[in-house]
Formats: C-alpha cells, sequence, structure tokens
C-alpha cells in the first residue's frame, strides 16, 4: 500500500499520510496481515478518536484528529494510460483530483513530474483555471510544415539547411532579434492584462524565437501514411518546430499562480501549486483573456519561424500542422452519465477528438507522429504529448557524456546543430511503447523522422 491508497482510502494530505505510511510498515513488521491493511486505515479514518491511544495506531489516529477539514473526501475520478509511470507523477495526479473544483482527469502514457500538475496529466474542473495546470509555457505547441523540396537536397546541402535555421530563430534564455519581425498578434489587445501590457515590448522582440529547455527546430523526413488535408501518401521533407509563450507566458504563469494561491490560504503544502481562479471573479477572467492571447502570441512564433525558413530555402509549402498544449479549454464532456461544461487542463498533453489531428514527437533520435485522435470520452478527448522524461535534467547531464550521445545520433543518421546533455535521446520513453500504450486515444497516420535538429546550446536552463 502507498501513499496513493491511502488517499483513496480518505486520509488527508500532510502528516497523516505520513503516519499512515508509518502505521502501515510498523503493522507489517509486528506480524500483521498485509490483507488487512485497507481495512485497518477505514477503521481509523472512520473514528480516528476511538484509536488514539492505541500502541501501534494511536500516531496515526492523533494526526487524524490535529488535521484540518478535508477540502473533499475522496479524489474526483480519473483514467490512467501506461503502467510504468513514476510513482511521484501518479501521486501529482491524485492530488489534483483532491480540489474541490476537480471533476475528472486523465494520466497520459508519456507523463512524468511537474509543477503542480505532472506533465501529462488532463484535468477538468468546474468554472475555474489552475495556472500551474496550465503550466509555466502557456500554450507551447508543435508546428510542422512540409515542404516542396527534393528530400536528396537535405543530405546534399546540409549547410544551406543548417544556416536557414541559424539565421530564422533564436534560441536560449532571454532570446530575441535585434531586427524584429512583424506580426498582427502584435496589433491584439496586450492590455488584457497588467502582465502582457508590461511584457508587450519584450514578447515582441522575441516574436520568432524558440526559447530553451526542450524546444526545438528541426529538419526531417515525413512519410505520409494517407491523404492528410490534400497531400498525397509518400515521403517529403519537413520542419518541425516545439516552443511557446516564451518569458511573456512564464511572468503571466507567475503571476497568476501566485495570485491563486493568495485567494486559496487554506490550501495544504502538497496542493500549493494548485490554487485556482474562479472564472466568474475578475481575476479568473482576467487570467484566461491573458492566456488566450499568448496561445496567439505561441502560434504566430511558429508561423514566423516556418516562414522564414521556407523563404530562407525558397520552399513552397505542401501542408501546415499544429496542436498547441499547456492550455485550458472551455469544453462539454459526460462526466458521471451527465453532459457538462467544464475546463479542461491539458498540461504537456495533446488534444484527440475525434477525427483532431495532432503531433506527437519522440526525442532526437527517434521519430515523432501524426496522428488522428480517436475521442476517448475517459481520456478527456486527450493524448500524451510526446516521450516523456525518464529521468532528471541534473541526473541526465551527470550520467551521459558526448562521445556517447554522438554515436547514437550518427547510428541514426542525425546531425545535432546544438543541444545540452539534459535533452539527449537517453533521457526520454521509448516513443514507440507510448504511441502502443495509446492505440484507443490516436491512430498514426504519418511518421516523422528527425535528420537536422537545433535546440539551446549547454548550459541553458529550461523554461517550461
Amino acid at each position: 500500500m502507498n501513499s496513493k491508497e491511502l488517499i483513496r482510502l480518505g486520509v488527508p494530505l500532510g502528516e497523516p499520510i505520513r503516519r499512515g505510511m508509518d502505521f502501515l510498515s510498523r503493522y507489517v513488521l509486528e506480524g500483521g496481515d498485509p490483507a488487512h491493511l485497507a481495512g485497518e486505515v477505514e477503521a481509523v479514518v472512520g473514528d480516528p478518536d476511538m484509536f488514539v491511544e492505541d500502541p501501534l495506531r494511536g500516531d496515526f489516529a492523533r494526526a487524524l484528529v490535529r488535521a484540518p477539514r478535508p477540502l473533499r473526501r475522496y479524489p474526483a475520478p480519473y483514467r490512467q494510460w501506461g503502467s510504468d509511470l513514476e510513482e511521484e507523477a501518479v501521486l501529482q495526479m491524485e492530488r489534483a483530483c483532491l480540489l474541490p473544483v476537480a471533476v475528472s482527469g486523465a494520466l497520459m502514457p508519456d507523463a512524468h513530474i511537474g509543477y503542480g500538475l505532472p506533465i501529462g496529466g488532463v484535468l477538468a474542473t468546474e468554472n475555474s483555471v489552475v495556472p500551474y495546470a496550465v503550466g509555466v509555457d502557456i500554450a507551447c505547441r508543435m508546428k510542422m510544415t512540409v515542404l516542396d523540396l527534393p528530400i536528396r537536397e537535405l543530405e546534399r546541402k546540409r549547410e544551406r539547411f543548417v544556416g536557414a535555421i541559424e539565421k530564422e530563430t533564436r534560441f536560449g534564455i532571454g532570446s530575441h532579434f535585434r531586427e524584429r519581425r512583424h506580426h498582427p498578434v502584435l496589433d491584439a489587445d496586450w492590455n488584457v492584462s497588467p502582465v502582457t501590457r508590461s511584457n508587450r515590448d519584450r514578447a515582441w522582440s522575441q516574436l520568432g524565437t524558440s526559447g530553451s529547455g526542450n524546444h526545438f527546430v528541426e529538419f526531417g523526413l515525413f512519410e505520409a501514411q494517407e491523404e492528410i488535408r490534400g497531400l498525397p501518401p509518400g515521403q517529403y521533407l519537413a520542419l518541425l518546430s516545439h516552443s511557446g509563450s516564451r518569458g511573456t507566458g512564464a511572468a503571466v504563469c507567475d503571476h497568476y499562480s501566485k495570485l491563486a494561491l493568495r485567494l486559496h490560504p487554506e490550501l495544504p503544502r502538497e496542493l500549493s501549486r494548485l490554487a485556482w481562479l474562479q472564472l466568474d471573479e475578475p481575476e479568473g477572467r482576467e487570467y484566461w483573456e491573458a492566456m488566450e492571447l499568448m496561445g496567439l502570441y505561441a502560434a504566430a512564433n511558429h508561423a514566423l519561424i516556418h516562414r522564414h525558413v521556407a523563404a530562407h530555402l525558397g520552399a513552397g509549402v505542401l501542408l501546415d500542422l499544429e496542436n498547441h498544449h499547456n492550455f485550458a479549454w472551455k469544453e462539454t464532456h459526460r462526466i458521471g452519465g451527465v453532459d457538462r461544461e467544464v475546463i479542461v487542463h491539458r498540461k504537456g498533453a495533446t488534444p484527440a477528438g475525434t477525427g483532431t489531428l495532432g503531433i506527437i514527437p519522440g526525442s532526437m533520435a527517434a521519430p515523432g507522429f501524426v496522428v488522428r485522435g480517436r475521442g476517448h470520452p475517459d481520456s478527456l478527448n486527450s493524448a500524451a504529448h510526446g516521450a516523456g522524461r525518464v529521468m532528471s535534467r541534473k541526473v541526465a547531464c551527470q550520467r551521459f557524456g558526448w562521445d556517447e550521445v554522438k554515436r547514437v545520433l550518427q547510428k541514426k543518421g542525425v546531425r545535432l546543430i546544438s543541444a545540452g546533455l539534459d535533452e539527449v535521446p537517453m533521457v526520454y520513453k521509448d516513443i514507440h511503447r507510448v504511441m502502443e500504450a495509446q492505440g484507443d486515444l490516436v491512430e498514426v497516420i504519418g511518421r516523422f523522422d528527425p535528420k537536422l535538429v537545433k535546440m539551446a546550446p549547454p548550459g541553458e536552463r529550461p523554461e517550461d
């Protein structure tokens, strides 16, 4: 039995969970039957006063008596895809479902630890938005452009493609263009929030840039397995990018997550990063407008990257596909047998409604996939965002060296322009296993194999 199971039995977060785990260990060590653990816990939770003087159960019972009234007795229901997820990521999802505004959730097979909600976590709430369930990099998105250039050009004129990426975008914290780029998003209302208003100039300077962390711009070979929006089946040269709303999006998250926490001082420490804003209150409406603006801004960044790279190469565009994550949507879902309008947060999760096209990347040495959503109701019409990490950035930098990485990339025929050791292929799950685990969520209709990859240089800390 673990912390997740204690939560399911109604044990409040904090000291009761810790004392409960201590009780379980002592119970087994003293010869208690493990098969009776659930019943033992239920008995103490049901009437803790009865057990405060018990030598074995007393500490657990007293913690329950002292604990403040829980926000809710049992977590909202959620379903998990994938069987090898980090225990802490699963526990984060369990905790999120203890929010009084939570009504349903889902955990994707690429899930790993995040701030508040795990990456790969999907949470439906009622009339409320959770800034940290959206994420720091608001509206981070994927975009793929299929170009009308011959596939052989990528190998024969590789330096030309390297030059296109190097010239037409920027990577790293604070990266920007000296000669600013232009997009109609600048004509939007940036006064919807004091944060967006004060950051408009910075956002303008960073238009068309890519940031750091797991953000990338890469060329590769795309194989369409069927006709996709008029593109015939076949193999093509394509450009793929992953980035979001840069420093302005992070500033929006920071401001409104702190504001939400001030509005909910009753939250236990374990839920402090999941404070919410009511959408019928000014603070919630203001965040929502800022989030929507960041969605437009992130899309503009990708549009400029792809437009300028294609123009640099003198290439035409055969197909454009894109989708975003780290966002919240107003949607209607059948929950508990009733159709309800809810706010669906997809933190590192891809929208996958029936017929919805999406892009799920692998790593710099593993394929990504174009998918068509199956609209699975238990996933709240969602799917994985990518392969998902298997280790922290710190551990990755300690464990791997560039000689080993270069051998892996050479074997896959990938040229790496720049990246940090914290983003090498070995820090990610097997994308094929992730895709197998969500066969009921999406249908694969295309495959992208990276061949020329650029990420932020070594030493850059992540933005998302």
